[in-house]
C-alpha cells in the first residue's frame, strides 16, 4: 500500500492519519475542496467524481463528513446525511468505474449505527438501532457497497469516541474539567466506547493491510467505560474534582432533545471483535493510560 488517496484529510483523524502514512514512506494525496497544492486533488464531495481521479491508487480512505455537534435543525440534519451518503456514493461510483481500481476502500462510519442500547454488548453482527444517527450510518455504509459490488475490498470503520486533546469530545471537555467544573452527564450510567487517536490511526493502517477484513469493523478500545467512570478518571488525571453533573434537561435545552439523546445520553457498549480476531494490538486498551498519555 504505497499510494494512498485520502478525503477528509484536514479533520482530526485525517490529519493524524496522513502524517502517520507519510512517516512510513507512503505517497499520500489529499482530496480537497479548494486551492489544491501539488500533493492535493480538487473535488466536490456532493458532485460526481471523475474516474481518472481515483484510478491507480493502492488504497482510498474516505473520512469526509459534516460534524454532528450542534442543534439538529432540518438544514443541519440534511448536511450531516448528504455529506456522508452522497460523497460516499460519488466516490464509490468513481472507484467502481476506474481503469486501475484500488485494492481497498476504507470508508468511515460510526458506532452511532447501534443507537441507544443500554448495557447490551454490541459487535459488528449487532443490528442497527433506532434514530437519526443509526439511519444515517446505515445509509452511509450502504453507499459504499457500490465499491464492494465492483470487487473492491471495502471496510466500514465504525469510529467510537475518539480521544485527543486537539478536538472531538475530549477536546470540548477539557476546559470545564481543568476549571474544576466537570462532572458526569445525565445519570452517568451510559456506556462510552472510546478509542485513543493513535489506535484510530493504527486501526486504519491495519484495515488497509489485512486482506481478511471487510464490511463493518468497530474501531473502539476493548474496555468501554460508563460516563460516570470516564469523567471520574478524566478528573483524576487532571487532578481536579468532578462534582458538577450536567442534568439531562440542560443538555436537551442546549442541543434539542433528539441531538442530546442520541449524541450525549445514548449508551453504546461496543466491542472491537474483528480488530481483535484479526490480530490488531491496541497501544492503549485502558482508559487511564490513554488519558495520561494524551494529557
Amino acid at each position: 500500500m504505497d499510494r494512498i488517496l485520502v478525503s477528509g484529510a484536514s479533520g482530526l483523524i485525517g490529519t493524524a492519519l496522513v502524517a502517520s502514512l507519510r512517516s512510513h514512506g507512503k505517497q499520500v494525496v489529499r482530496l480537497v475542496r479548494g486551492n489544491p497544492r501539488t500533493d492535493e486533488v480538487l473535488w466536490d464531495p456532493l458532485a460526481p467524481v471523475p474516474a481518472a481521479t481515483v484510478s491507480g491508487w493502492d488504497a482510498v480512505v474516505h473520512l469526509t463528513g459534516e460534524s454532528v455537534v450542534g442543534r439538529w435543525t432540518e438544514a443541519k440534519k440534511k448536511a450531516i446525511r448528504e455529506s456522508r451518503t452522497v460523497s460516499t456514493r460519488n466516490l464509490a461510483e468513481a472507484i467502481s468505474r476506474s481503469d486501475r481500481k484500488p485494492r481497498v476502500f476504507v470508508c468511515a462510519s460510526a458506532i452511532g449505527f447501534y443507537g441507544n442500547r443500554g448495557d447490551e454488548l454490541l459487535t459488528e453482527a449487532s443490528p442497527e438501532g433506532q434514530g437519526f444517527l443509526p439511519e444515517v450510518c446505515c445509509q452511509w455504509e450502504a453507499a459504499s457497497r457500490i465499491a464492494s459490488e465492483a470487487g473492491i475490498r471495502t471496510v466500514n470503520v465504525r469510529f467510537g469516541i475518539v480521544l485527543s486533546p486537539k478536538g472531538g469530545a475530549l477536546g470540548k471537555m477539557l476546559t470545564p474539567f481543568k476549571l474544576g467544573l466537570g462532572g458526569r452527564i445525565g445519570s452517568g450510567q451510559q456506556w462510552m466506547s472510546w478509542i485513543h487517536l493513535d489506535d484510530i490511526v493504527g486501526g486504519i493502517h491495519h484495515a488497509m493491510q489485512t486482506e481478511s477484513l471487510s464490511g463493518p469493523v468497530n474501531l473502539v478500545a476493548p474496555n468501554p467505560a460508563r460516563n460516570a467512570e470516564f469523567t471520574k478518571v478524566l478528573a483524576s488525571v487532571l487532578h481536579r474534582p468532578a462534582i458538577f453533573p450536567v442534568p439531562e434537561f440542560a443538555l436537551r435545552l442546549a442541543f434539542g432533545k433528539q441531538a442530546a439523546d442520541e449524541m450525549l445520553l445514548a449508551s453504546q457498549r461496543v466491542q472491537p471483535g474483528k480488530l481483535g480476531s484479526s490480530g490488531y494490538t491496541f497501544r492503549f486498551p485502558e482508559l487511564r493510560a490513554a488519558l495520561e498519555n494524551l494529557l
